[in-house]
């Protein structure tokens, strides 16, 4: 599955990829509808979440010098809200309220892989389009470097590369000496491709059970005779 004896780098994706997005989005649902069916007011928070999110996939791919603040700009044209307001918004509910419930949400099978891979001096890298470092800590994983779209050493969406090259920049590795692993083919997998890095979408392997799968094949290298 995996050239384990050339391999440096391990790229991660996080939403879908280190836990079950399916199974938080239903938490999520139930979270939004019972706050805001007694806040009528606020409704248009909702609208901002949607906007927020679909106007960040309308511009899969794209590049700029200040893609943090634009992501926020593209929603304020479409809901007319003032931009603190939309921050204050986005950050609730897609950067805090999900964190509590992301570790009974996570793939368990992932922690003994990583465990697996830090003895093997395999680096982990975290790679989101959206910043991840509190996921990280609520998910209780540790990685190596984490990078999100809208660093400012990026500042690209995927399936834009430039992040991967920027990884392999950071440890001094070529594409062959990495493996990404995400969830998404048209976004993580088009990625991964561009950079010529080989890909595995975790969902092609029963989702957590990839993780079980490439621990085991690891630990077999130790066995060859």
């Amino acid at each position: 599955m995996i050239d384990w004896e050339n391999l440096k780098v391990m790229i991660l994706d996080v939403d879908g990829t280190l836990y079950n997005q399916s199974r938080l989005r239903t938490r999520m649902s139930f979270a939004l509808l019972k706050y805001y069916l007694v806040r009528p007011l606020q409704i248009k928070d909702l609208l901002i979440l949607y906007f927020f999110r679909s106007e960040r996939k309308k511009r899969a791919g794209y590049c700029s010098n200040n893609l943090e603040n634009e992501q926020y700009q593209w929603c304020a044209a479409k809901v007319d809200v003032p931009l603190e307001r939309i921050k204050k918004v986005v950050s609730k509910w897609m950067f805090e309220f999900p964190n509590p419930y992301l570790y009974d949400c996570r793939y368990p099978e992932v922690y003994p892989f990583l465990q697996l891979a830090k003895k093997h001096k395999i680096k982990i890298a975290v790679y989101s389009d959206y910043r991840a470092d509190d996921k990280l800590k609520e998910l209780r994983i540790v990685a190596d470097l984490i990078i999100a779209s809208t660093d400012i050493e990026v500042n690209c969406l995927k399936p834009k590369p430039t992040a991967l090259f920027h990884i392999m920049q950071i440890f001094e590795v070529h594409p062959e000496q990495c493996v990404y692993i995400g969830d998404r083919d048209e976004l993580d997998g088009i990625c991964a491709a561009q950079a010529k890095i080989r890909y595995l979408n975790i969902n092609t392997y029963k989702a957590g059970g990839l993780y079980t799968g490439l621990a085991n094949s690891l630990e077999n290298i130790n066995k060859i005779i």
